[in-house]
């Protein structure tokens, strides 16, 4: 294990660039996993980062020390840095002090739908995007295709929220969304306040291609144009609408549920 005690170092000057700026990220093709939860699944579900980080404290600790000992296992390259160093990387709160650094998947996407999908339209909100991926990974789907626009769905707060669904999931970034919609081989379902069919009255026992737009300005009309089903979810509290990511994880589950019970007669 490397010992790092100098904000002069330059590989500290690079993992302190991947902790701050999105800029830097996307240019490096890398980013950071904050935290034992998202590097104990890293470990389990894709295999070995680049590069695990630790606090000079918690080297010795049994959740961090465990997984420093399996990165070094598997000859990844460990950084041990003193607390004060560590912490200005880190963004989670008295948490253990582990990181990894690993590549950021470039997928290439699909030209055409032919499964169970969610596009996003111009997400801004790091959380909402996160739960999104959660809640679609929890559902059983895996595509996720994001818009132009949308917040870089590899950004460490995007994975915290999204609690290890990015490993599970194929997430295509700056996808043209309009040329998937007109070309898509599944039904495409929009969802909109405005919509007089609501999700509970739409056939989802069947693979669908879920369309989610800007928090404050809703799904473009050009795609909204395009989508084979406009739907609401109905409410009942004096609230105009619902959260994004809490109408994502409506729909998803609606169409779960429908396909369990499409199940069960079969």
């Amino acid at each position: 294990m490397k010992e790092i005690s100098s904000r002069d170092n330059p590989l500290y000057k690079e993992l302190k660039q991947l902790a701050t700026s999105s800029q830097a990220r996307r240019k490096a093709q890398r980013t950071l996993l904050d935290g034992v939860h998202l590097c104990e699944t890293y470990l389990q579900l894709a295999g070995a980062p680049l590069m695990c980080v630790a606090s000079e404290s918690a080297r010795q600790q049994g959740e961090a020390g465990a997984i420093v000992a399996q990165c070094e296992a598997r000859q990844v390259s460990c950084i041990v840095l003193p607390d004060a160093l560590y912490n200005a990387l880190s963004q989670v709160e008295q948490g253990v002090g582990i990181l990894f650094v690993i590549a950021t998947p470039d997928t290439p996407g699909t030209a055409q739908l032919t499964q169970s999908a969610v596009l996003l339209d111009r997400l801004q909100d790091p959380g909402n995007l996160g739960s999104i991926l959660r809640s679609a990974a929890a559902a059983g789907i895996r595509q996720v295709y994001c818009s132009p626009g949308t917040v870089f769905s590899w950004s460490p707060k995007v994975l915290r929220a999204g609690m290890g669904a990015h490993f599970l999931l194929e997430i295509v970034e700056n996808a043209d969304l309009l040329a998937l919609v007109r070309n898509a081989a599944v039904p495409v379902l929009a969802t909109s306040s405005h919509a007089t069919q609501t999700v509970y009255g739409a056939d989802l026992a069947r693979p669908v291609a879920w369309l989610f737009g800007h928090e404050g300005q809703g799904v473009s009309e050009a795609l909204l144009a395009h989508a084979t089903h406009q739907v609401a979810i109905p409410h009942l509290g004096a609230v105009e609408s619902l959260n994004v990511a809490a109408s994502a994880a409506v729909c998803f589950f609606e169409q779960v549920r429908q396909g369990l019970s499409a199940g069960n007669k079969a």
